[in-house]
């Protein structure tokens, strides 16, 4: 039930969305020791699951009665998998803008996965976040607004992934907590483990490095900071309305362009933030526009 006393809760979900918006810079210092960030993502998730299956171990009971609970399990993976690929091998703040386009696959996905169709509104929102993504991916070089390189294709994807995710957490609202988190913790480690191996097996990415005190230890303060930030989440958006929390996770844009960008590893062009003004416009209006918002998690 939303608070009378909304500053700790609205601080909480700050929190969460820094600790998401900035995740890009451990990902690239592990990496610098030789992890690439689809072994750091199955490092810190497969930690998380450990931990929620240690808290409630019947939690996976709920698996065999909901088939549904698969489909998060990957949408989930997904998610987290191309996002953290993406923000440590592209442009930071062209994968942030090309994940939030999230709107516009929720508005999508809605229409046949809950039997909600698109009014106008919903159709303005979802032209405007179009219009926005053209104007990122068109560059002077590229005669049509598509994905230049795999970060930008991993942006897409896990933003498509993202808005699925939300719709699938809406459709299993009444599913306990823990199966949920299950599913969503469980996603980031089997298809992040599954996809490293096929990569090393490929010769497309490098074993796992040796362990050492290094990168261990960014390696656990990320798991760490990510735990916190999920807990932040749940705190904060059980106390506020749906509409404010997402409103304030959308500042995870604001958190990850600047720290991008000051620490060189994005460029705010003109371009950027045409497009970006039209795709966080989107995402303002689907939030304020409809009673039923669609939910928001963080990459997690």
């Amino acid at each position: 039930m939303p608070t009378a006393y909304p500053t700790l809760p609205a601080l909480a979900l700050t929190f969460n969305a820094f600790v998401f918006g900035v995740s890009w810079w451990p990902l690239r210092a592990l990496q610098a020791h030789g992890l690439h960030p689809l072994w750091a993502t199955a490092f810190i998730f497969v930690l998380s699951t450990l931990g929620v299956l240690a808290w409630r171990p019947a939690g996976f009971r709920a698996f065999a009665q909901t088939p549904l609970l698969w489909l998060l399990l990957v949408s989930s993976g997904l998610t987290n998998i191309g996002f953290n690929w993406a923000v440590t091998s592209g442009d930071v703040v062209r994968v942030v803008l090309l994940f939030y386009l999230m709107p516009a696959w929720v508005v999508l996905l809605a229409w046949p996965l809950l039997h909600e169709r698109p009014g106008p509104a919903a159709l303005l929102c979802l032209g405007l976040a179009m219009a926005g993504v053209a104007i990122v991916l068109k560059t002077p070089e590229a005669p049509w607004p598509l994905p230049a390189n795999l970060p930008d294709w991993l942006g897409l994807m896990s933003g498509f992934s993202f808005g699925l995710t939300n719709i699938l957490l809406r459709k299993l609202a009444d599913t306990p907590e823990p199966s949920r988190m299950i599913a969503m913790f469980g996603g980031g480690a089997l298809l992040s483990v599954a996809t490293a191996v096929v990569g090393v097996c490929l010769g497309q990415i490098s074993a796992p490095p040796a362990a050492t005190p290094d990168w261990l230890l960014i390696a656990a303060g990320i798991s760490l900071a990510y735990l916190a930030g999920n807990l932040a989440l749940q705190y904060g958006a059980a106390r506020l309305s749906a509409n404010t929390t997402a409103l304030i996770m959308l500042t995870e844009v604001i958190f990850a362009s600047v720290s991008a960008s000051w620490l060189g590893a994005g460029t705010i062009t003109a371009r950027t933030l045409a497009g970006g003004a039209l795709i966080l416009l989107a995402s303002l209006l689907s939030v304020v526009a409809f009673k039923r918002p669609p939910s928001f998690t963080a990459p997690s």
